[in-house]
Formats: structure tokens, C-alpha cells, sequence
């Protein structure tokens, strides 16, 4: 078995551990700073809507040799100025993308384009999106997340508890907000399939709280029959027991999101991946974060202020007190011999007890040698 495997063992059976739980504040001040963090930044910088959402124009062109760089150049300056966002296509082609371009702005920078290329007007592909279409396609985006949240919120509660459901949301709502937030301080586009990704990996962040919820669930049974463990030391535990799968299921989601981003979308120049592939790796990782440090640690603070537990908690602490009070008496009342031995004197036969306190020999035996063979002839 490899290291991490041994490991995964021990933390299940809970022969080690971290204490996740009573260090949750510094988890808290972690995700804090991030988050107020990200909240600046989408403030001040804001996010980089698509056209899907903002609406505009995208022109397609031909195979050609005009570097994107010339193209874009070309575009704005033909747009009067609006921002362009120019694409390689795996045709050789370009993808010129203007946001806030109406249907007269378009065509001017059709012609221009075309007349730059070298190529016809017709062979210039363009598409317009309305504001009003993109505002619609908005609006059904946040309808959509926010009946996602409100049905994950109901399942969790009949599931397990409302306190699991409150703890989830909230680790829900951090993963979005840390996503979004890195979204507007890189300046990446914020297209559907950004949202995609977004629901993405709501889903991962879910399937590892779910996990650690379940154990919780049942290692909580009975719980305040029992004097030995509190309500956090039990979430504590079963947080440990499902540590390394939760840490190898993110790696393993990681490593394709991770090539889609840095290798397609960065050195192979694929920009299109760059919207969903952001969104899938910042989340996979907030999201293992927050299912570690934020979700369970805050249900073992709700669940603490119940009356049962702060009950139980009690008494753990009193029967904790109380065979710590009774190995200390034991240690100082430890009987000790020290009643000294009378020495016998010369001549005397020694006594039992100073018999006892020396090595003692074994007498030999007087039957010692009989029935053997002695080797003299009769």
C-alpha cells in the first residue's frame, strides 16, 4: 500500500488527525480576506461580458494571413473605438468579437475588414446580438442559479438537517463568489459557457460536502448517549475520514481542467476554452477548500449552540475532569515498600523475607543421576 493510502487508512480509522474544527477560525479569516478580495475587484474592475450577454457583433472571417493583432487593430478602429476581441480559429480563419455594435456599426466594419483580407464582403460571416436578447439571456442565467441554489437548500434539509442545508449554501455562495471575483481581476470573457462551468462546479463542491455530511450523519447517531466525544470532535473525525478522497477526487479533476487551461487555452492558443476552463478549475479548487475548512466546521459551530450539545459537551468535559482528577490521586497514593529487611546475623538461618530478596538457587536434587547407567560393570 503507498504512503498516501496507509495514511487514508489511519485517518479513517481515526488513528491520526487534524483538528479542522478548532482551528475553523483561521479557516474563517482565510476566506474572508479572500472573498472581500474578490468582491473589490469585481466592484472596481467589474466582469467582461460576451456579447451573448452585452450584445454586439462577431464577424468570422476566411482563411487568411492577417495576424489577429492587425485584425484587431482594424476593428476598432473601423468600430470607432469599441474594444474588439479577435480569436484564432483551427481553419485559419479569425473570430472578431465587438460588444455594444449595433446593425449600422456592424456593416462599416464588415467592409473594412473585408477590404483589409482581401477577401468579399458576402465571405465575411457576421452575427448581431440585440442588448435586449443578451439582458434576456442574463436574467435567464441568474434565474437559473438561483433555482439551482433553492433546490439544493430543500434536498439537503430533508436529507440530513437545516443546519448541513444553511452550512452548504453558504459554502456555496463562497466558491461563487471567489469565481467571479477572479473572473473580473483577470478580465477573462463571461460567456455561457461560463456559466455552464459555474454549475458546474457547484455539482464537485456539493459531492464532496454531501460525503463528509453523510459520515457526519451517521457517526452522530446516538450521539448524547455517549460521554466520550463532543458534537466537533465528531465532525472533526469524520472530516478526516473522508480527507484523502475528497483531496484525490479534486486532483484527478484538476489535472484536465488544469491542461484545457494552461496548455490549450495558453500555449496552444485556444482562447474559447479559456471561459468554461476558468470557471471549472477556480471552482474545483474553492471548492475542495471550502468543503474542508467552511462547510463542516460551521455545522459543528451551529450544531454546538444546540441545548443537547452544549448538554453533552458538558458532561464530556466533567467525565474528562473527573478521570484526569482520579489518575493524579492514584499516582501520589502509590503504595510504596519501603519497610526495611532485619539482617541476619552471622550464624543465624536467614529470614523469609531476606531469603526472598537475594537470587535464589535451586537445591539439588538428591534423586538427581538414579536409573542412570553409572558405566561400572557388576
Amino acid at each position: 500500500m503507498s504512503r498516501l493510502g496507509t495514511l487514508g487508512a489511519k485517518l479513517y480509522r481515526g488513528e491520526v488527525g487534524y483538528d479542522f474544527v478548532a482551528k475553523r477560525k483561521i479557516w474563517y479569516g482565510i476566506s474572508i480576506l479572500i472573498t472581500i478580495t474578490a468582491i473589490v475587484g469585481l466592484a472596481v474592475r467589474g466582469l467582461n461580458l460576451g456579447i451573448e450577454f452585452s450584445g454586439g457583433a462577431v464577424f468570422e472571417t476566411p482563411k487568411t494571413s492577417v495576424s489577429a493583432s492587425h485584425a484587431r487593430e482594424v476593428a476598432e478602429s473601423a468600430s470607432g473605438g469599441h474594444t474588439a476581441v479577435v480569436q484564432e480559429l483551427g481553419r485559419g480563419g479569425l473570430r472578431i468579437q465587438i460588444s455594444e455594435l449595433g446593425t449600422k456599426e456592424a456593416l462599416p466594419v464588415q467592409e473594412k475588414l473585408a477590404k483589409e483580407l482581401d477577401v468579399k464582403t458576402s465571405e465575411i460571416e457576421t452575427q448581431l446580438v440585440g442588448p435586449s436578447w443578451g439582458e434576456e439571456i442574463a436574467n435567464k442565467a441568474w434565474q437559473g442559479l438561483a433555482i439551482f441554489m433553492v433546490l439544493v437548500v430543500i434536498y439537503l434539509a430533508i436529507a440530513f438537517e437545516w443546519r448541513m442545508a444553511l452550512a452548504a449554501l453558504i459554502a456555496l455562495i463562497h466558491d461563487l463568489t471567489i469565481t467571479v471575483g477572479v473572473y473580473a481581476l483577470v478580465g477573462f470573457e463571461v460567456t455561457p459557457g461560463t456559466v455552464i462551468g459555474l454549475l458546474t462546479i457547484l455539482g464537485y463542491s456539493l459531492y464532496d460536502t454531501v460525503v463528509v455530511f453523510d459520515g457526519l450523519k451517521e457517526a452522530s447517531k446516538d450521539l448524547t448517549k455517549q460521554t466520550r466525544f463532543t458534537y466537533s470532535e465528531i465532525a472533526n473525525r469524520s472530516l478526516n475520514s473522508t480527507l484523502v478522497r475528497s483531496i484525490n477526487t479534486t486532483v484527478v479533476a484538476l489535472l484536465p481542467v488544469g491542461a484545457l487551461l494552461f496548455i490549450g487555452g495558453g500555449a496552444l492558443g485556444a482562447g474559447m476554452l479559456n471561459d468554461i476552463s476558468l470557471a471549472l478549475f477556480v471552482g474545483l479548487a474553492a471548492g475542495a477548500y471550502s468543503s474542508i475548512f467552511i462547510a463542516t466546521p460551521l455545522v459543528a459551530d451551529l450544531k454546538e449552540r444546540d441545548p443537547q450539545m452544549k448538554a453533552l459537551a458538558k458532561r464530556v468535559r466533567a467525565k474528562r475532569a473527573s478521570a484526569a482528577a482520579k489518575a493524579d490521586t492514584e499516582g501520589e497514593q502509590q503504595p510504596q515498600d519501603v519497610t526495611p529487611q532485619p539482617r541476619a546475623e552471622d550464624g543465624d538461618a536467614p529470614t523469609p523475607a531476606a531469603a526472598g530478596a537475594g537470587p535464589r538457587r535451586q537445591p539439588t536434587s538428591r534423586g538427581r543421576g538414579r536409573g542412570r547407567p553409572s558405566g561400572k560393570r557388576r
